[in-house]
């Protein structure tokens, strides 16, 4: 008998730990097993620290997965995130409890289910302006959102990454940017347009006014960070408002992400190739960057003008004969 509960512990204060995983790595899977527990304690009915790893097995783990598509309408690549969050602790337990191999190679076993390619979504330049117009700028929340959404598009920042920067990641002199720690630790710096420049240099006027350095700079009511459901309330929000001035965004599903899309694709359009874009967006290859490659219709258009083209062969058949001629016009 084997409780789940100190091979959880084990993991988070002794695995991740000795790996160092970025906090947004342990917020993730903090999550999913948050929602395994859940799920497990309404199947076995036991509670969550009395559970054991024989009860947490292939079939509840399956049961779960479809319980996250069906019910809980998340997509395949959700699902798919989840299950390698699960893996890895499995794989962890495997050292652990060597009594219950069966049980974890077959949730090993799971494999991760196959998804279908489809084009990024992005804003174009008109349905950009309208949403950035909708902000009530006369309200220090509607600066604040301003600032955001404008520095979101303009470098494509992740929302975790937007959320965590600090009133001292600005810099405003010559060569404006802002400072973050993205995706594996990664720091960069992304640099700012003049007009982005500008928004931001007023907002931090705004944010230093009984401020520290070290403060949120785009914070919440209480002064905290905003949180990523806050991001995409708030987006949601003001999407609502550009719709009724730009009709062509209520075809669109747009989140945060999409932001993020857009910066790319803008960087795009200007030309700049794809290892520069990877750079910017903080990739770690250009393999994630192509997927934009394929998102446009005119980058193929103007491609397509640029080759020669093709002998259009013979024409349609036309009878010679009368009667033939008299059946085909039936």
């Amino acid at each position: 008998m084997s409780l789940l509960a100190p091979v959880l512990e084990g993991y988070f204060t002794e695995r991740l730990a000795q790996r160092r995983a970025s906090s947004n790595t342990v917020a993730a899977y903090r999550d999913t097993y948050c929602l395994l527990l859940a799920y497990a304690q309404r199947r076995v009915g036991k509670v969550a620290s009395s559970l054991e790893l024989s009860d947490v097995d292939a079939a509840l783990v399956g049961g779960f997965l479809d319980h996250l598509e069906v019910e809980r309408h998340n997509g395949v690549a959700t699902r798919n995130a989840r299950l390698a969050a699960i893996h890895s602790l499995y794989r962890y337990a495997a050292l652990r409890c060597p009594e219950h191999a069966g049980t974890i190679q077959r949730v090993l076993a799971i494999p991760p289910k196959r998804t279908t390619t489809t084009d990024v979504s992005f804003l174009a330049a008109v349905e950009v302006a309208a949403l950035l117009e909708c902000p009530d700028r006369t309200t220090r929340a509607g600066r604040r959102d301003h600032a955001l959404l404008l520095v979101a598009v303009q470098t494509g920042l992740r929302v975790s990454e937007l959320t965590g920067l600090t009133c001292v990641d600005v810099e405003l002199g010559t060569g404006a940017n802002v400072h973050c720690v993205g995706k594996g630790r990664k720091e960069r710096r992304t640099p700012l347009t003049r007009d982005t420049a500008r928004v931001l240099g007023a907002w931090l006027r705004e944010r230093e006014r009984g401020g520290e350095p070290t403060d949120p700079l785009f914070p919440s009511r209480s002064g905290g960070r905003l949180s990523r459901d806050a991001v995409a309330d708030l987006l949601a929000k003001h999407l609502a408002a550009a719709r009724t001035r730009c009709p062509s965004l209520s075809s669109k599903r747009v989140s945060p992400h999409t932001l993020r899309h857009t910066a790319a694709m803008r960087l795009l359009w200007a030309g700049v190739d794809t290892s520069t874009i990877a750079l910017w967006l903080g990739h770690a290859g250009t393999k994630a960057t192509e997927v934009y490659l394929h998102a446009d219709l005119s980058l193929k258009e103007r491609a397509l003008a640029r080759t020669s083209p093709l002998p259009a062969g013979r024409g349609r058949y036309r009878p010679s004969d009368e009667l033939l001629a008299f059946l085909q016009a039936l």
